[in-house]
């Protein structure tokens, strides 16, 4: 055991900065640095790829921040998955780490990255060997072998690459290189699905005879050509876009501010705040996360388990994980946790009964899951109300009227983080998968990190950043 803690405290990392405190504009140059690094290796193919399963699973990769069939065809969805692990870990009790000591911390993060290198070399096994990112199957049996192997090097150079971005931008950057990662890819695709004039084959719409992505295009041209159904499609998904982006900033916004005063000062005090959404964008990441694992899974399971008619694997892949065809789940948990598209079913006149049933289990999914992943967060990462109440004790803070005394604080605490861990975890898995179900321009989840990512960045900024900007930057962030 001393061993392996030796190794985890030891593992390759991104040196810290000698000067603790960066500069705003460093840290904007190192983020701009690994975004368009990012999307530079996003453009790179991997060499020998031949089928490329994973392509039919777009809204994936926005999730993962991935790209598949390039460099970074892994995305986020390593660290992410290793995340999970030890959040069911030390949530559960299995595994028990001091997260308040220095060296717990530094155990708990060592813990967390061998188990990303873990998940960069077995989920680029899985991608290959299962089918899902494949060398051309013309080749002799001997070079197929030798061209996996090179598939899977690529990848996992990949994969390494971006999680030490990842610490790269959480060191000298602004943010977390896993969320601005996220940002990038919705930001893209909703860009693109919004105004792009191109086809889903790459070539100019107009002229063509085929509709462009760019729902703004659809909807003029179907307007134009008195086309009623398509001018309809494209208004709901454009609306159905606002529609979560104002929701989201608004629930953003919302805190609880519990009034606190300077023990040795009297007549000054502070507002402590909770955000209504207390853990974030953490659960939701988590539980899409997982979600993107099963459809992953069992699309891969039965692509290897399609030429055979018995088995173990085929029972599970037709009776469990369900199957696809084409990109529609047909069964399975891969059906279930496959949004419908209401409105636009209900518009095309396509509607069933069963597409409501499927709609509630999805969202269902994803309220209990962020409510689960919510719960662990708070635990693991510092946020329950004992932890607080040390940070509010350490700033030589207390609640008025009250003696300091860390009980009290622990007390009053507790009435507000327990309610708002749980309210706000229901409120973000309904607005990531009400806007799935609703239709809207990209996918709910990574649309719903986006508002908060930027909500959260563009606060963090404000806070410890403004003096040290640019007077035109202070206009830009409205101060």
């Amino acid at each position: 055991m001393p061993i392996f803690k030796n190794i985890l405290t030891n593992l390759p990392e991104v040196e810290s900065p000698a000067d603790k405190k960066v500069e705003f504009k460093s840290r904007l140059k190192w983020t701009l640095l690994i975004l368009v690094f990012f999307f530079i290796l996003g453009l790179v193919p991997l060499y020998g790829l031949g089928q490329n399963a994973l392509s039919n699973f777009e809204f994936l990769s926005i999730i993962l921040g991935a790209s598949f069939g390039s460099m970074i065809s892994l995305g986020i969805g390593p660290i992410v998955t290793a995340s999970i692990v030890l959040q069911l870990l030390t949530g559960s009790g299995i595994l028990k780490l001091d997260t308040a000591s220095h060296e717990g911390r530094v155990y708990f993060q060592g813990l967390q990255k061998f188990l990303a290198f873990f998940f960069i070399i077995f989920e680029a096994a899985i991608y290959v060997l299962m089918g899902g990112l494949a060398p051309a199957l013309t080749l002799h049996p001997t070079l197929f072998v030798t061209a996996q192997i090179l598939l899977i090097i690529q990848l996992i150079i990949g994969g390494i690459l971006i999680l030490y971005m990842d610490e790269v931008i959480n060191k000298f950057g602004l943010g977390s290189g896993v969320s601005l990662f996220i940002v990038a890819g919705v930001a893209s695709s909703v860009f693109v699905r919004a105004f792009s004039p191109l086809t889903t084959a790459g070539t100019w719409a107009f002229g063509s005879g085929q509709p462009p992505v760019g729902k703004l295009w659809v909807l003029f041209i179907s307007l134009l050509g008195r086309n009623p159904t398509g001018a309809l499609l494209a208004l709901a998904a454009i609306l159905a876009t606002i529609f979560i982006f104002l929701i989201s900033v608004y629930v953003q916004s919302m805190k609880v501010e519990i009034p606190l005063s300077f023990g040795r000062v009297r007549g000054h005090g502070i507002r402590w705040p909770l955000n209504f959404m207390y853990t974030s964008n953490i659960p939701v990441i988590l539980v899409a996360a997982l979600l993107a694992n099963v459809q992953l899974l069992a699309r891969l399971v039965q692509g290897s388990v399609q030429d055979n008619t018995s088995g173990i694997m085929l029972w599970i892949s037709q009776n469990i994980l369900g199957q696809y065809s084409g990109n529609i789940a047909t069964s399975g948990l891969a059906r279930l946790v496959t949004p419908p598209l209401i409105i636009e079913n209900i518009i095309t006149g396509s509607f069933q009964a069963l597409d409501l049933l499927q709609a509630l289990s999805y969202i269902l999914f994803f309220v209990v899951g962020s409510i689960i992943f919510s719960i662990f967060w708070v635990q693991t990462a510092g946020l329950d109300a004992g932890s607080q109440a040390n940070q509010i004790l350490k700033s030589g803070l207390q609640i008025p009227g009250f003696r300091r005394d860390k009980r009290v604080l622990e007390q009053v605490l507790s009435r507000y983080i327990g309610p708002l861990t749980v309210m706000g975890a229901i409120a973000v898995g309904l607005l990531a998968s009400g806007a799935d179900v609703l239709g809207a321009l990209t996918n709910g989840t990574g649309l719903l990190l986006s508002v908060m990512i930027i909500y959260r960045l563009y606060e963090d900024i404000a806070h410890k950043y403004l003096m040290e900007m640019n007077p035109m930057f202070r206009k830009v962030m409205g101060k």
